[in-house]
């Protein structure tokens, strides 16, 4: 499928009122973006199937859906470090950045170097990117050392007294998942809660109580990776 038939059809997916509700409601805000829905764009996405021409082609075009749907049909292996950091600071919002974060950057083989330098990053969805990835890392290598994992507290103390709430809501984020990888990775990720919340600081303080309000539920079943020693 060439580029210009792809922005046709985005073109006869676009809503208006789309762009303007997702504003309002979750506040995504937007550059040059036609408001087509996620499903829509699934869909597409699956007709398309994997397509790297296309799918930098997609995302030089500055559109905004276009460079969603780009995440979507490029596969993990394609992305170099040169394209991440080419995209990412043209991310302006949480769900671009997450688009991907997740779909992405977590399933390269830079994650974890990625995760370290991007933490580093003041602006916002940059930072945030750091640990959008880092969340889905603990899904995305399902056969990685706990090490790995524990490796990354320090980041996300460091982070925790970061007040931008894409930030610290990923900061969280990136706590949680890896606290729900194991048995294990819980007990530390709790004691590193524990230390969060001894910071005199209020992001620090919310991100702490979040964590540990799911971390030592009753209700929590760790997902027991790497299966290989968690199952046996």
């Amino acid at each position: 499928m060439k580029v210009s038939q792809v922005i046709e059809q985005l073109h006869r997916l676009a809503n208006p009122e789309k762009v303007v509700f997702k504003k309002a409601k979750y506040n995504i805000v937007t550059t040059n973006a036609l408001g087509i829905y996620m499903k829509d764009l699934n869909l597409l996405a699956k007709e398309i199937g994997n397509d790297k021409p296309l799918a930098l082609a997609l995302f030089d075009t500055g559109l905004y859906d276009a460079q969603i749907l780009c995440s979507k049909i490029l596969k993990p292996k394609d992305v170099t470090p040169a394209l991440m950091e080419q995209w990412l600071p043209t991310f302006e919002n949480w769900e671009i950045c997450d688009s991907f974060s997740m779909g992405l950057f977590s399933k390269t083989s830079f994650a974890q170097s990625k995760i370290v330098e991007w933490s580093r990053r003041e602006r916002e969805f940059e930072k945030r990117a750091a640990f959008a990835t880092l969340a889905s890392y603990t899904m995305a290598d399902k056969k990685a050392a706990n090490e790995i994992y524990e490796s990354f507290y320090s980041l996300i103390i460091k982070a925790a007294t970061d007040d931008r709430i894409y930030v610290k809501k990923a900061v969280n984020w990136a706590l949680r998942s890896i606290g729900k990888r194991n048995s294990d990775l819980r007990k530390s990720a709790i004691a590193t809660a524990i230390k969060i919340s001894e910071i005199d600081h209020a992001a620090a303080k919310w991100i702490a109580k979040d964590a540990l309000n799911e971390l030592q539920s009753e209700k929590l079943k760790p997902l027991d990776y790497p299966r290989s020693i968690y199952r046996l």
